[in-house]
């Protein structure tokens, strides 16, 4: 891929109707008002500010920094980078260093904030390209490859060409497949720590200046630095289905948490602070995936992106995929402007290995950090394979081991 020049068609093409204004489906749109075709996204949450979006991010050199280019972004998001934020350290329980590797300065998976890279994209859109306040209910088929999409507020858009970018529980996939996110066996409890170095020196020290990860098997404590002195945690659980749904945090509160404290009886107690000095409010994330091999057949006027189409356990390449899945589609449109079958059959051809193999290597990776060889399988990995196909576990959220909505 390479940065494109602005192009206005020459020959007609069919307008795209994007579901989800993450990071997949703002990229998608980007690409294709670069190639003049025209688009909208339609996005359930009010406006761009409704909620925070997450933590870091590492993008990556061989899928979310081509994207970027092919989108006409990459020299933009170079000067919005976190300075210092690919380094890496593992501890054990009681914070001993296992394993510390400083950030080289290379720019292989450079960090950013999700909110700062989600703006770089809308502020890259003309005014209108979105549409807020649009909660899909429902979609069907009118027939001739043309779909209805219908939202909460009663509105009712019918497109020829439809994109679901919205995320693990999309509303779209059902036009193509059968297939539903099923739990993984693994929970992250998120929280925030703020003012680190002046109000929780300890945590800070063990965090380090980038990410940090302290597993044993069956549970861990991952946390990353993040600007301005924040330190975001998740303290992950490899727990029965039953055991997740007695979590709660919004009725039992403190009871909850020392629930989950009581998981790390003994460990040292910088580690420990990540999540009982948490100020902000727990957060359960319980982790789902798609079947490895998820596809489909080609259905006229339909396709999906990002973890509508291959959700997986985080790795670091939730967004880094939604991206270059968003990038690799509009090329495919641009190249065909008059047959959408044609360009949708090429992008599918390339997606569905390409997620095959980054579901397969995130379900390793989810058993190098909570299986029986934790942490010790990890650390080979990290010193036989530095990189991890270009990221490092422990990226989306926190470096590879925080639960994502790479829509």
């Amino acid at each position: 891929m390479t940065s494109p020049t602005p192009t206005t068609p020459t020959t007609p093409t069919t307008p795209v109707t994007i579901i989800g204004a993450g990071l997949g489906g703002l990229t998608l749109a980007r690409v294709l008002h670069l190639h003049g075709i025209p688009v909208t996204v339609y996005e359930a949450e009010a406006s761009p500010t409704a909620r925070t979006q997450g933590g870091m991010l590492d993008i990556h050199d061989r899928s979310g920094q081509l994207a970027l280019k092919a989108a006409g972004l990459y020299d933009a998001f170079t000067g919005l980078v976190h300075e210092g934020g690919e380094a890496t350290r593992m501890l054990d329980s009681q914070g001993r260093v296992l394993l510390d590797q400083p950030d080289d300065g290379l720019g292989r998976r450079p960090e950013i904030p999700r909110g700062t890279l989600r703006r770089l994209l809308l502020d890259s859109l003309p005014a209108g390209t979105v549409v807020w306040g649009r909660k899909v209910t429902a979609t069907r088929p009118l027939g001739g490859g043309r779909y209805e999409v219908a939202f909460a507020d009663g509105a009712v858009v019918e497109t020829g060409l439809l994109v679901g970018a919205d995320g693990a529980w999309s509303r779209v996939r059902p036009l193509l497949s059968e297939a539903k996110p099923q739990y993984v066996g693994a929970v992250f409890v998120e929280t925030y720590l703020s003012d680190a170095d002046r109000r929780h020196p300890a945590s800070a020290e063990a965090v380090g200046g980038g990410s940090m990860l302290a597993l044993a098997p069956g549970k861990g404590i991952v946390a990353h630095r993040e600007p301005d002195g924040v330190l975001h945690a998740y303290v992950q659980l490899a727990r029965d289905r039953a055991w997740v749904d007695a979590l709660d945090f919004a009725a039992e509160g403190s009871a909850a948490l020392r629930r989950v404290v009581g998981e790390f009886a003994g460990w040292a107690p910088e580690l420990t602070a990540l999540l009982t000095d948490g100020e902000t409010a727990p957060v359960a994330r319980v982790l789902h995936a798609l079947p490895d091999e998820h596809r489909w057949d080609r259905v006229p006027g339909v396709t999906l992106l990002g973890d509508a189409a291959h959700l997986m356990p985080p790795s670091g390449e939730g967004a880094n995929l939604a991206m270059l899945d968003a990038a690799e589609l509009g090329e495919a449109l641009a190249a065909h402007p008059c047959d959408v079958e044609a360009a949708l059959a090429v992008y599918e051809a390339g997606l569905f290995p390409r997620s095959a193999r980054a579901a397969a290597d995130a379900a390793e990776l989810l058993d190098l950090c909570l299986g029986n060889r934790a942490p010790y399988g990890l650390i080979e990995m990290f010193t036989a394979d530095e990189g991890w196909g270009g990221g490092s576990p422990g990226g989306d959220g926190s470096r590879g081991m925080a639960p994502t909505d790479s829509r």
